[in-house]
């Protein structure tokens, strides 16, 4: 079962995709059991309601669905939360030492957006770079999780994202910045579904990238320093989670930071895919001259 959200931003329908009795893959519409795939949703057993809806054949086939947008499979969450240099050859490429307990940081969640929605390019960035990560979904609230199991019950599911980071932003001075470069218009893709936790085995899934169709990133879970349960226990002793919240796992080696492939591009196509949980497209554009103007305004520089 693959949970998504189909159609215009703002006002999209829930729906799940399965297989029928012919084999054949079709989406279903959801909105008889969820106005929307959010924590609340999560957090009433809906992707159980989803399932015995489905099994039940009460939901009905939703027509057109291939022609309708791909939203994000999660509703706004209220955190986006990441953790930093969880694959070794990544922190390497970066230039830093593994770490030895997990870094995490923040993103707000008004930079999530579907997983084919085009793509801006910030009007004055030079080192916009890709980072296909593992996304966790928070299906009950933890705070001070007593163990692992604990921990790894809360999570609903899995999504793809990608973690788009500008490195001019994020990495130079003595501080670093990594709110500015984290921060951006639509620089979390997520999607195209949600898979529940119970389909997934999350610590062994490959996860992959490309640039205009050329390879970038190969890895998998199974190289993540901090692995799922770990980062959520972890994250639970700092800060209340909460249905809904998105936690992204850490990117593998092979982003532009690496110094061996050109930052994107205006019209550059940039893929995403982890196994199991689908495949992302952003086609990148360079945003606006008027948008360039008012953030040299904004800093006092020229445009």
């Amino acid at each position: 079962m693959k949970i998504a959200q189909l159609g215009a931003p703002g006002s999209e329908t829930p729906a799940v995709f399965a297989q029928d009795a012919t084999g054949t893959e079709r989406a279903y519409d959801a909105s008889s059991v969820t106005a929307s795939i959010d924590g609340a949703f999560l957090a009433g057993g809906g992707i159980a309601a989803l399932r015995a809806a489905l099994e039940a054949g009460t939901l009905p086939v939703l027509e057109g669905a291939e022609s309708l947008r791909q939203g994000s499979p999660i509703a706004r969450p209220n955190n986006v939360v990441c953790i930093g240099m969880n694959y070794a050859a990544h922190a390497a490429e970066s230039g830093a030492l593994p770490p030895t307990i997990p870094v995490v940081f923040l993103k707000p969640n008004n930079t999530v957006a579907g997983p084919f929605d085009a793509a801006p390019i910030p009007p004055r960035s030079a080192k916009y770079d890709w980072e296909v990560e593992l996304g966790i979904v928070i299906g009950s609230e933890l705070s001070y999780a007593a163990s692992l199991a604990e921990a790894a019950a809360a999570v609903a599911g899995y999504v793809v994202a990608n973690d788009l980071s500008e490195r001019e932003y994020q990495l130079p001075g003595a501080a670093g910045q990594w709110t500015k470069g984290k921060s951006l218009p639509k620089s979390t893709p997520l999607g195209p579904w949600l898979v529940p936790a119970t389909d997934v085995d999350a610590g062994n899934l490959r996860l992959r990238s490309w640039v205009n169709g050329e390879p970038r990133q190969d890895s998998n879970t199974a190289d993540l320093i901090f692995d799922v349960p770990t980062i959520v226990h972890h994250l639970s002793q700092y800060m209340v989670l909460e249905p809904g919240d998105v936690i992204l796992t850490g990117t593998p080696e092979g982003v532009a930071l690496s110094g061996r492939f050109p930052y994107i591009q205006d019209g550059d196509v940039v893929e995403v895919e982890i196994e199991g949980l689908g495949r992302q497209r952003q086609e990148f554009f360079r945003a606006g001259a008027g948008l360039a103007a008012a953030a040299a305004t904004a800093t006092g520089q020229e445009a």
